[in-house]
């Protein structure tokens, strides 16, 4: 991995895509990372819709005329920044941290969930007080973005979201760590060296824990079932 220590945060967060490092991505390099971070052939191909989305605006840096290729111009990813999002990026794509603490500041709320999680038996074992985004929080930060008149900065922003809960969700929720690095790019290249080496990656959620979950136990939220299991054993273990 070889990155120019000048890049923004933005052009980090997309520089897995480009794996020949010429700062265009290409339809085909989008469909191979989203392949290589675990997704299915289906999931993949529809990735493709970043291409037909954003290779205009990035095209703009180059010339007033569309691509036929759909290739995305790293360095100028900055212009596809979308409205309705969370403003963490800046206008030219640098990362604004004070704006990405306030994004779990204010909607965070696990804390709050904490007396009953903990009344209910149903507190995350592995949950030790960093901040972290459940799917109502996710759902709650989308609608407070959302801006009038911006019907495709909706849609942009909640297949991020969803693309972003899919490949990070611990115990059904995202943590501040783990969206952290996705901001800067880091955590595909180290998801990526972890799927080659292991074989698979010990995070996130596919359609085989949909359908599992549904068929087995009647609900998608199967971290849920998981952490009541290990309660149950657990319990049984102190008897």
């Amino acid at each position: 991995m070889s990155l120019a220590a000048n890049l923004t945060a933005l052009q980090l967060h997309v520089a897995f895509w480009d794996y020949n490092n010429d700062s265009i991505i290409t339809p085909v390099e989008i469909y191979s990372g989203f392949r290589d971070l675990g997704f299915c052939i289906p999931f993949s191909l529809g990735g493709l819709l970043i291409n037909i989305f954003f290779s205009y605006p990035t095209t703009l840096g180059h010339s007033w005329l569309p691509d036929p290729l759909f290739r995305i111009y790293t360095d100028s990813i900055h212009k596809a920044k979308h409205g309705s999002d969370t403003g963490v990026y800046s206008s030219d794509g640098n990362l604004r941290l004070m704006l990405f603490d306030e994004v779990f500041e204010k909607m965070d709320s696990s804390s709050a969930e904490v007396p009953t999680r903990i009344s209910n038996t149903t507190r995350l074992e592995d949950d030790r007080g960093e901040p972290s985004l459940g799917v109502g929080d996710l759902f709650r930060l989308h609608a407070k973005n959302r801006v009038a008149a911006d019907p495709a900065g909706w849609s942009f922003a909640a297949m991020e979201w969803w693309t972003t809960w899919l490949l990070l969700q611990r115990d059904g929720r995202l943590w501040k760590e783990d969206l952290r690095s996705i901001y800067d790019g880091t955590l595909f290249w180290r998801i990526r060296e972890e799927r080659e080496k292991n074989g698979q990656l010990h995070q996130g959620y596919g359609w085989q824990d949909w359908l599992g979950g549904l068929w087995n136990n009647g609900t998608w939220k199967t971290w849920e079932i998981r952490h009541k299991d290990r309660v149950k054993v657990k319990a049984e273990k102190e008897l």
